[in-house]
């Protein structure tokens, strides 16, 4: 178990996000909102649950298939995308009190989800080898 990542503003962000969305997704259920909002809200969590698992176990190191920050990134985009559509459209709506909330949480979410893919944005270096083919210095 990776502690320092816990500690670190990625963990903490991560951490955060996971929080939210489960925040928003009980929002979203408890009012009786339309089952696609607390999908997208569900969907979120559990997306987040998973990168915050990959990258605290240090599985990110182990499965070099895919590099992992980058697919976090396009996950992080594409989902606030995604929240602001829908998010929007709970506010606008606002069938209740619930909705309402769970549009303002999914608001929240979408900010850190963007602050999530500039830290990562910022981390990622394409120029930089990776891995055991890395020249030594």
């Amino acid at each position: 178990v990776d502690q320092a990542f816990l500690r670190s503003a990625r963990g903490s962000l991560k951490i955060s996000r996971t929080l939210v969305a489960l925040a928003t997704l009980l929002c979203f259920v408890a009012s009786g909102a339309p089952e696609a909002y607390a999908a997208l809200a569900g969907m979120e969590t559990v997306i987040t649950v998973l990168f915050l698992l990959l990258y605290l176990l240090r599985l990110d190191a182990r499965m070099r298939c895919l590099f992992w920050p980058l697919a976090d990134v396009f996950n992080s985009v594409i989902a606030a995308l995604f929240l602001l559509v829908v998010c929007l459209f709970a506010i606008i709506i606002k069938t209740n009190k619930g909705t309402l909330a769970g549009g303002v949480l999914g608001l929240i979410l979408l900010v850190l989800c963007l602050v999530d893919a500039v830290l990562l944005c910022k981390k990622i270096s394409l120029d930089k080898a990776r891995g055991r083919s890395a020249p030594a210095k």
